[in-house]
């Protein structure tokens, strides 16, 4: 902080429900759902995000010498590296050969969810410098032992502001789908070449003429009779991946009852029985993909209900764009581009802190140069 600034004080909260969810939200805003109050209640009141689940919460308050909260960040205490989708196994596995002690790590982070947004959280009349929340991070990381401190999946702006505070910056891929003003699915159709139009065309025909009903269902749309049959196909998913169920059964139902109408399911029916679905979070621009799953084996029934159900919501409710999120070149096929995502990280010791900045200085030029070669593959029709 200024010489003569006042002094600020940062505690580490242990729940999220220690810090009222209005003075949380003041900080948050309304744009990006999963940094909500609400959502970040939901993952531990369902026990999902929890010390059993290897994410203790260690939420960072930032408050001014009245006590008023100035900052906020979802934050926490990290046993292993599972759940994030920014991954340095390589770095712990090399510090801990080395003698070192990379566990518990701090993470910022909102668990098991590699959406982007805002990681460091101020109210717009804080007039926190943007560096100020990323000093304290990083000082209540070193006091408390921690081996480093990483804020992942945040914007380009706190990346920038995190790097002058003396973070290692890092950039990943994802694959969007921005909206050009199209009135209507086929409007976005014939922004692709014809031979791109076809295939998404027979795709859709396919996986609509298997004799299945798709409805997008919202908040108290969905039953708890859906919810049910979701937690099937997530642990479908879990099981077909070898990955871990982190979400538990309650989640779901808590999920659609504190966020509401921002909860959206596609759901695919077979007599009225649902067979595979897709949850999204609705934002104030984007829909926001996260979880699917199937108990049918159906021709592209994953595109169906993950990519172009979501392309006609997000057209019918004027959004900009959806976000389908981690992973997937294949996406770039339907329309969902690569863009970057931007990770920072801070590392207390010297030694693994220099070899992890020549990593990353020779993986950022490399990264977007992939991302400029997969650009290459766009559907979209050349312009003359």
């Amino acid at each position: 902080m200024p010489d003569g600034a006042p002094e600020l004080t940062l505690r580490l909260h242990p729940a999220i429900a220690e810090i009222p969810a209005a003075e949380w939200d003041a900080c948050a805003g309304d744009d990006n759902p999963f940094v909500s109050h609400a959502f970040l209640s939901v993952l531990e009141d369902s026990g999902s995000a929890s010390a059993r689940t290897g994410w203790l919460p260690q939420h960072a308050a930032l408050r001014d010498p009245e006590g008023r909260l100035l900052a906020v960040a979802p934050a926490y205490a990290k046993s292993h590296s599972y759940g994030e989708y920014v991954f340095d196994h390589a770095w712990a596995n090399a510090f801990e050969r080395a003698g070192g002690r990379y566990y518990p790590k701090l993470q910022v982070a909102v668990p098991f969810s590699p959406v982007p947004g805002p990681r460091l959280l101020a109210r717009p009349d804080s007039g926190l410098p943007p560096g100020a929340l990323a000093q304290a991070l990083a000082q209540a990381a070193e006091q408390l032992g921690l081996s480093s401190a990483h804020v992942t999946f945040c914007t380009e702006a706190e990346w920038h502001a995190l790097g002058e505070a003396g973070w290692l910056r890092r950039i990943g891929t994802q694959f969007h789908w921005s909206n050009a003003g199209y009135g209507s699915f086929e409007d976005f159709l014939g922004a692709l070449s014809s031979r791109k139009r076809k295939q998404l065309k027979r795709e859709r025909r396919d996986a609509q003429s298997a004799g299945l009903t798709f409805r997008t269902l919202r908040g108290a749309e969905i039953t708890p009779r859906h919810w049910a049959a979701f937690h099937r196909f997530y642990m479908d998913t879990v099981d077909r991946k070898w990955g871990s169920a982190y979400l538990t059964p309650r989640f779901w139902p808590l999920l659609a009852e504190r966020l509401g109408e921002r909860v959206v399911l596609m759901v695919a029916e077979q007599e009225g029985r649902p067979v595979a679905g897709a949850l999204n979070l609705m934002g104030r621009e984007a829909l926001y993909g996260r979880n699917w799953g199937t108990t049918v084996e159906t021709p592209f029934l994953h595109f169906e209900l993950c990519y172009y159900q979501a392309i006609d919501f997000a057209i019918a409710h004027g959004l900009k764009r959806v976000e389908a999120g981690a992973q997937g070149q294949h996406k770039i096929q339907r329309g969902y581009l690569p863009v970057p995502t931007y990770s920072a990280h801070w590392i207390g010791h010297g030694g693994l802190r220099r070899a992890v900045a020549e990593f990353l200085d020779a993986e950022r030029p490399a990264m977007l140069e992939e991302m400029a070669a997969l650009a290459e593959a766009s559907p979209f029709r050349q312009e003359d």
